[in-house]
């Protein structure tokens, strides 16, 4: 049987080495258990301690995808065999995997994501967080989490809200997918190559002059990427979120998410990306709504631990609540796209009943010690 997560060494040319690890599980597109999560923060923790090692480089297996996410039929099997909670699995999944991120966040050596293909969720999560993330002309990144009742998170309540103008709550509320152009202009990514380059890329990075130094081997890797990248901006597709910024800052200005999502239904348009992004609020749960809405506007300015803590609590409080599992049953299990939301629409939608799950579950956060 293979192994979920691959790592290796890989030697420089100048007796260091690159850390490789290999998300392998191409039936799922790569999507996170909790098993993946533990065996990555291992190997981190190995790896920085490390003095031969000088820096991370992430990947999934096969062509199509980074990773696609969490495992979710794994969180929805969790929350409907404890209702109510405390949901162990879906509980220590989300608070093993924010740790995953938040060390990516604050490593002490460079990390290098190659970002190819799908990227969802906790896929998302690992590439936001690296330091060198690296899109091709396949990448397609999509938060869709308002679809199953659940919320950006890995960070999401952090990086959207670093997105310019409203570009992150308009993808947080609407499940529009970007591509590479967009996530560098939205600051998800750094550097754009074509897939065919990666091989080149390998090579480039084991040649370089690594000293060990943090900031200096981090200025190698800028430069080297940015000289292969100089000839892959052809290829690259047209990008929705800049050319849009004018209309998504108009539709999503606001403090009353309700009148945004008005705008959004009202909208009448050709455009194909804007139409997809009108469906998909219309078919998200209005609660989720609601909790996305209110998740990003408490994160704003907080520092990273302390989103990451937010975020587990709401996690939490999703998890124990009946609402994702149906999500998840309309979209991923029964596949029917009829979900039986427990609140039909926005207006029915009190703040008692969203404050509810921004209300911490247990005496103190398991992510207090970060």
């Amino acid at each position: 049987m293979a192994h979920s997560v691959l790592f290796e060494n890989l030697a420089t040319t100048n007796g260091k080495f690159v850390g490789q690890a290999i998300l392998n599980v191409e039936g799922t597109l790569n999507s996170l258990t909790l098993e993946m999560v533990d065996l990555l923060l291992d190997q981190l923790a190995v790896w920085q301690s490390d003095e031969s090692v000088v820096a991370i480089f992430i990947r999934g297996a096969g062509e199509k995808a980074l990773c696609a996410g969490g495992d979710v039929q794994a969180l929805h099997q969790s929350s409907v065999s404890q209702p109510g909670g405390p949901c162990e699995y879906a509980e220590t999944f989300f608070e093993r995997e924010y740790r995953l991120d938040y060390l990516l966040h604050t490593y002490c050596k460079p990390t290098i994501v190659w970002g190819h293909g799908i990227v969802m969720g906790g896929g998302l999560g690992i590439l936001a967080a690296c330091k060198h993330r690296i899109v091709t002309e396949k990448t397609r990144i999509a938060m869709p989490e308002v679809t199953i009742a659940l919320f950006p998170d890995v960070g999401g309540s952090y990086f959207l809200n670093k997105m310019p103008g409203y570009c992150g709550r308009f993808l947080a509320l609407t499940a529009a997918s970007i591509n590479a152009v967009d996530s560098v202009y939205a600051g998800l990514a750094d550097y754009c190559l074509n897939h065919e380059q990666y091989d080149r890329l390998c090579g480039t990075l084991l040649q370089l002059s690594w000293s060990g130094d943090r900031l200096e081997d981090d200025r190698l890797i800028s430069r080297a990427i940015q000289e292969l990248g100089d000839s892959a901006i052809e290829k690259m597709p047209a990008g929705n979120l800049e050319s849009h910024q004018t209309q998504i800052d108009y539709l999503c200005e606001g403090d009353d998410v309700a009148v945004i999502a008005d705008r959004i239904a009202a909208l009448t348009t050709d455009d194909k990306w804007l139409s997809k992004a009108k469906v998909g609020l219309a078919g998200g749960s209005p609660l989720a709504i609601k909790w996305i809405f209110r998740q990003l506007n408490l994160a704003k300015g907080l520092p990273l631990k302390d989103i990451f803590q937010s975020e587990l609590l709401l996690g939490t409080n999703i998890m124990r609540h009946p609402e994702f599992a149906e999500g998840v049953r309309a979209l991923l299990i029964d596949k029917d796209q009829s979900p039986n939301w427990q609140i039909a629409d926005l207006d029915s939608v009190s703040e008692d009943a969203v404050a509810a799950f921004f209300q911490a579950p247990w005496p103190q956060n398991p992510l207090a010690d970060l």
